[in-house]
């Protein structure tokens, strides 16, 4: 269940707290290659089984990291939810790092804590600090700080 606040300046009264983590998300063979297409990066270790079964350190295929970021607004919306909100922004990314590689067939999820908190014109901008865990790794697969603009 998300924490639910009513509006978006309630998003003040979350500032330095743990939000919890997101459901599991499948990284299967299929949601790798559709990235692929997406986004023209077709490199043998993420869409080549066979080749990536034979030759990657990983024994087999494994997700772009820029897919296991895609996923932060979509697994970071099943954790807050803003009532009285007119829409929200992906406006960027203050640090992004890849620790670990999230291998095809593994499930990721999403644990964050909300690091910082500012009223903008026609809203609230939030920085979270969002760490990707992996079933088939122990250390986080992605480390970053995402800022989200949430308006009235």
């Amino acid at each position: 269940m998300p924490i639910t606040v009513e509006d978006v300046d309630s998003l003040h009264g979350l500032l330095g707290q743990q939000l919890g983590s997101s459901e599991w998300f499948d990284i299967t063979q299929g949601r790798v290659n559709t990235f692929a297409d997406a986004t023209d990066d077709h490199q043998w270790i993420h869409v080549d089984v066979e080749r990536a079964g034979a030759e990657s350190p990983y024994g087999g295929p494994i997700a772009h990291g820029y897919l296991t970021l895609s996923l932060l607004g979509p697994m970071f919306l099943q954790l807050v939810e803003v009532r009285q909100t007119s829409m929200v922004v992906n406006y960027g990314l203050n640090k992004v790092r890849f620790p670990a590689a999230v291998p095809v067939g593994s499930k990721v999820r999403l644990s964050a804590e909300l690091i910082g908190v500012d009223d903008i014109a026609g809203g609230v901008q939030i920085v979270v600090q969002a760490t990707v865990h992996c079933t088939a790794v122990d250390k986080p697969v992605c480390v970053a700080e995402p800022v989200y603009r949430f308006y009235t």
